[in-house]
């Protein structure tokens, strides 16, 4: 019995050894690595170059090193001579050198400096440092908040915090990004070129399932960011899951064709509707049964059993759906990232922009402003992760003051922003819709005969917009603007192709 409990009474104080030791530790720096870059810099400004683009004075873990580092970067960025010479005499006249201990330190900077030609190393041996002293201190505030320091912070939100200082660290990027030669940039512009080539339908980008679009922008494009307009009723949510189902099923076919699975998958952030909602609007359209009728269970057998079968062929696509209410920009950029690193991604759309919230931690002065935020983060994420994101966006009510009610870009709520970043704003519009609810009322008319010819001339019209939607393509980037014709079965929320040249 002895024997047994003896190891158990010895572990306490290995717990409590190890947990002094840890906290005696130093956080990580590298003071070699500061003492021979500075002393590199003092000996050759040219050296300075080598890290300009990616050191900072806050990198360095020496306080009085940073402060030497920022003085010999003011010099040189002034085109000023920064030696032991003139770095002497500013360092007196600041009274730098006293809190150095004199000008020993600046000979010993001297003699720790091995060559010039290390010193991107020396710089990038301090960045590190730098990095995972700030994952010490993140790590720090999780635990603290985890035990309940911070106030007013459930589990969920100090999550998402966590996640966004995370994502802040990791997207400084350092001595990534920088100037590329022309000759590198040609290069990329080539493979679009030849990815074009040999793909039909003259669509270099991802399809959207829609010929004339396609055919107008040549697909969705990598880093882009394309805003989705439209007033309620007009088919935002319809065309835009439309254009997701379009390209996720147009991914599994390529990979099927070539034996492999999916390189990428379809996200969409519905934060609007549920994933059930989606999902049966997509089986609706796909199955050719009511989405309507389905909700109150009117089908038939045939037609249930259609609908389980659609869903069979279905359950293998691509696509991802994520209904996360008042979804952030820092989870949202998370959730993609992860979905990037398990199964690809190719294409976002989010559902709709005005119902997210800017990243946690900032709060704007106005509405306007936060919109702004979340555009900016919208097409951040765009290029971050090299996908095509679509965003649907609300307009103004300012559309139904107007006879023409066809909308345009100042329509939009909090317009310069979402114009000013988007790389195409397009807005879905159906004259049906609107003619709909003009139908003349017999109450109106003094006379029978007014009202039959009102009532004719009203049908007339309605013949001629039935089933057409107009996709308006106000501003593209990188190609022309206009109006694309667009087919639409209201029974089914379904939008295709308009063959305006077979019409009956």
């Amino acid at each position: 019995m002895n024997d047994l409990s003896s190891p158990a009474s010895a572990a306490p104080p290995e717990e409590g050894g190890a947990l002094t030791a840890l906290l005696r530790r130093s956080p990580p720096a590298n003071s070699e690595a500061e003492q021979a870059l500075l002393g590199a810099l003092l000996t050759n400004n040219k050296a300075y170059e080598r890290v300009s683009d990616f050191l900072s004075p806050a990198h360095f873990a020496s306080p009085l090193n940073g402060r030497i580092y920022e003085a010999i970067a003011r010099r040189i960025d002034r085109g000023m001579l920064a030696d032991p010479v003139t770095m002497r005499a500013e360092f007196e006249h600041t009274g730098l050198l006293d809190e150095l201990g004199g000008t020993e330190y600046l000979v010993r900077l001297l003699t720790a400096m091995v060559g010039i030609v290390n010193a991107g190393d020396y710089g990038r041996a301090i960045h590190d440092a730098w990095v995972r002293r700030q994952l010490i201190e993140i790590g720090e505030t999780i635990v603290n908040n985890a035990y309940g320091m911070a106030d007013g912070t459930d589990g969920p939100t100090q999550i998402s915090l966590a996640e966004e200082t995370l994502f802040r660290l990791a997207t400084d990027k350092g001595q990534d990004g920088g100037f590329v030669t022309f000759e590198q940039a040609l290069t990329g512009a080539l493979e679009v070129a030849e990815q074009a080539f040999h793909r039909t339908g003259e669509v270099s980008g991802l399809t959207s399932g829609l010929r004339d679009f396609d055919k107008k922008t040549g697909g969705l494009h990598p880093s882009d960011l394309l805003i989705l307009a439209g007033r309620p009723a007009m088919g935002k949510t319809a065309l835009a899951t439309k254009i997701a189902f379009s390209a996720a099923r147009a991914i599994q076919r390529e990979a099927g064709e070539k034996g492999e699975k999916p390189r990428g998958a379809v996200a969409i952030f519905s934060l609007e509707m549920s994933a059930e909602q989606l999902a049966t609007r997509i089986l609706s359209e796909q199955a050719e049964v009511s989405g309507e009728r389905i909700r109150r269970g009117d089908i038939g057998q045939k037609e249930f059993d259609r609908f389980v079968r659609v869903s069979r062929e279905l359950a293998t696509l691509p696509l991802h759906i994520d209904d996360t209410p008042a979804l952030s920009l820092s989870a949202m950029r998370t959730r993609c990232r992860r979905l990037k690193r398990t199964r690809g991604l190719a294409l976002v759309v989010v559902d709709y922009l005005q119902l997210m919230r800017p990243a946690l931690g900032t709060r704007p002065e106005s509405r306007v402003l936060e919109i702004s935020m979340i555009t900016q983060g919208l097409k951040a994420i765009a290029k971050e992760f090299e996908v095509p994101v679509i965003a649907l966006s609300q307009l103004s009510r300012q559309v139904e003051s107007r006879e023409d009610k066809r909308p345009m870009l100042s329509d939009l709520r909090e317009s310069g922003s979402i114009e000013q970043d988007a790389d195409a704003v397009m807005f879905v519009y159906r004259d049906e819709y609107y003619l709909q609810q003009r139908m003349p009322k017999d109450s109106a008319f003094d006379s029978m005969d007014k009202y039959q010819t009102a009532l004719e001339e009203w049908h007339r019209k309605m013949a001629l917009v039935h089933n057409k939607a107009e996709l308006i393509l106000e501003k593209q980037r990188h190609g022309p603007t206009g109006t694309i014709p667009l087919y639409f079965e209201g029974e089914f929320t379904r939008f295709g192709d308009l063959d305006t040249v077979h019409d009956v």
